[in-house]
């Protein structure tokens, strides 16, 4: 862990083994803030209001995650998922920044509003996240994370809808798994 990670202390431990699957955010600002609710998501990634206009490499980012999630009808602690799953969508989270590492201003502005606007690009921006975490090194907490989700009896089936029709299904992470494996 660097300097440059600002990490709520009762989840340190849990983002630290995230942020060791990507040591080239080792020097990037980025802090894990608590947040009351977030619409639609348990975390959320993106680049800070002031370090928008910087360069790439001086951007700093923020993974806001929310307090709550709900199961079925009742809400519960984010800081009480299991660790495993939790690294797992820190996991993903650190995949949109290496996303967004990549990226300039003007297309920056461009990946948002088509966030906002498109629902094709949703996919394509949470396949990334995926895709980035899978290639680190992270399948097994992506896939443990997926599991939970879409295997959890009490999760509401708008939720595991969602899950389905955004990201990469367990199958495809396999792939990308064999993929990155037969390139070794």
């Amino acid at each position: 862990m660097s300097a440059q990670h600002i990490i709520p202390e009762d989840i340190k431990n849990n983002v630290r083994k995230a942020l060791a699957y990507y040591p080239q955010l080792e020097n990037t600002k980025i802090e894990f803030r608590f947040k009351k609710n977030i619409k639609k998501s348990t975390m959320q990634a993106r680049p800070t209001l002031g370090s928008f206009f910087k360069s790439r490499k001086n951007r700093n980012y923020v993974i806001l995650i929310s307090e709550t999630f709900k199961i079925a009808d009742k809400s519960f602690l984010t800081r009480h998922i299991p660790d495993d799953i939790f690294i797992g969508w820190i996991g993903h989270e650190l995949g949109h920044i290496m996303d967004y590492q990549n990226r300039s201003k003007l297309n920056l502005i461009w990946f948002g509003l088509k966030y906002l606007l498109s629902q094709s690009h949703i996919v394509e921006a949470e396949r990334a996240a995926d895709s980035f975490a899978v290639a680190h090194g992270m399948e097994d907490y992506i896939l443990k994370t997926k599991d939970f989700i879409l295997n959890h009896a009490d999760i509401t089936p708008s939720y595991k809808a969602r899950i389905v029709k955004y990201y990469l299904s367990p199958e495809e992470i396999m792939e990308l798994v064999q993929h990155r494996d037969a390139l070794k």
